[in-house]
């Protein structure tokens, strides 16, 4: 029989001081920059940042979070829509309770209910994405400006992995073939000089540094 899982820390651990910080810091009227250890609560203060800006009244298609990760947006969005969604089910004194400790006024009570259905509602919904993302997003809207191709599209890690694995066969097949051009005498050497496992890894790494070593 596996043990129960040990029950979470309640708002009540975190220090007084941890929690005025945070709350500062979720301040949709100031300029935050948080810098903190992973699982310090980084997350947290960015989620109650985005929802202090609803209780404002900012619309939920005016705002925007970047992340660096496809988990990190993913985490981020079901904070928040968790938030929005537990405000719909507490009575007034809870809700009224939980608004205030957040930093906002108790006169959005009405307002904090009706968020949740404001944000699923909204087309295109929350727009809590990645810097990647929002950076195709822009090509994609202004492809004449930044010199790039029409509707074009971002290739995924697999198919990048297939086509650099089919580049790869082909070079060194040619310079098999040929072994006295200057790419099949720059094989032979670096082969001569490494295994079959280093000679790989080394190919692999130039691959990654490709674009400094075409700079050379």
């Amino acid at each position: 029989m596996s043990e129960a899982a040990p029950p979470r820390p309640s708002r009540w651990i975190i220090p007084a001081r941890t929690r005025d910080l945070q709350r500062r810091a979720s301040d949709p009227a100031s300029s935050a920059w948080v810098s903190a250890h992973a699982g310090s609560g980084k997350t947290f203060v960015l989620a109650q940042r985005v929802v202090r800006l609803l209780l404002e009244g900012a619309p939920p298609s005016k705002i925007l979070c970047l992340t660096f990760t496809k988990a990190a947006a993913a985490n981020m969005s079901l904070r928040v829509f968790d938030i929005l969604s537990s405000w719909t089910r507490m009575d007034d004194r809870s809700l009224r309770a939980e608004i205030v400790a957040m930093g906002a006024s108790p006169e959005r009570l009405g307002l904090a209910r009706r968020l949740f259905a404001r944000a699923v509602e909204t087309p295109g919904g929350l727009k809590i994405q990645t810097i990647h993302a929002f950076c195709e997003r822009l090509l994609h809207l202004f492809p004449f400006e930044a010199n790039a191709p029409a509707r074009f599209e971002v290739l995924s890690e697999e198919t990048q992995k297939d086509l650099l694995a089919a580049a790869r066969e082909e070079i060194l097949s040619e310079a098999v073939a040929n072994p006295h051009t200057r790419l099949g005498m720059a094989l032979s050497r670096v082969a001569a000089l490494t295994s079959a496992l280093t000679f790989d890894k080394l190919l692999r790494e130039a691959l990654n540094a490709r674009a400094a070593l075409a700079e050379t």
